[in-house]
């Protein structure tokens, strides 16, 4: 769904549109027992989001994709950086709850589903759709989703810094918005300690 919505898709080419290489994940051929609960998320999101202007949706979509790159750095997604993406789509997005909570759900699934070709053929895609400063906005949510419980590690923050390097953000602007989040770097914390001499 978030491929149709921001027209791309891994594996596809101009002559193909929808082919996948192998061992990439499909929506056919998806097997075990999260199948089905898939395909019900991606109806139910789908739903939701038709209601919207097709360019809102598609801007939407990748928000919530990148956003879902942070939250798995770490490969958990924890109750407090759901509900930090959530807060983000209600704020940035302007939807109300429940379709905040779908559309998060179904970026986390396709996240989950794609890996990393996906992550930054999404995330290239969002770059050519959003604006500089909407860039900066899901950056900075990024951050603050991987901070939703009080610590970003050294692989959040690495995470971070590859999807600024694909949103063409400036190495200032990377900078000021992380300076944003200084206290929460696991990195800069361990300097402290050793300073400290804890």
């Amino acid at each position: 769904m978030f491929h149709r919505l921001l027209g791309s898709r891994p594996g596809a080419s101009p002559n193909q549109p929808g082919a996948s290489t192998p061992g990439t994940p499909d929506a056919t051929t998806s097997s075990g027992a999260t199948a089905l609960g898939e395909t019900t998320a991606v109806r139910m999101i789908v739903a939701r989001l038709d209601a919207l202007p097709p360019e809102r949706a598609r801007h939407l979509a990748g928000f919530a994709y990148v956003m879902s790159r942070a939250a798995q750095a770490d490969l958990r997604i924890s109750d407090a950086e759901r509900a930090r993406m959530e807060a983000a789509l209600r704020e940035q997005g302007g939807l109300d709850e429940a379709q905040a909570v779908l559309v998060a759900e179904m970026a986390m699934l396709e996240s989950r589903r794609n890996g990393p070709t996906a992550d930054y053929l999404v995330t290239r895609e969002f770059a050519g759709i959003a604006t500089h400063e909407e860039k900066l906005a899901v950056l900075r949510c990024c951050f603050a989703v991987s901070a939703a419980d009080d610590s970003i590690s050294a692989e959040e923050a690495h995470v971070a810094n590859e999807i600024a390097r694909e949103l063409d953000i400036a190495p200032h602007d990377l900078n000021r918005i992380r300076a944003e989040f200084i206290g929460q770097l696991s990195a800069i914390r361990a300097q402290r300690r050793l300073l400290q001499g804890d």
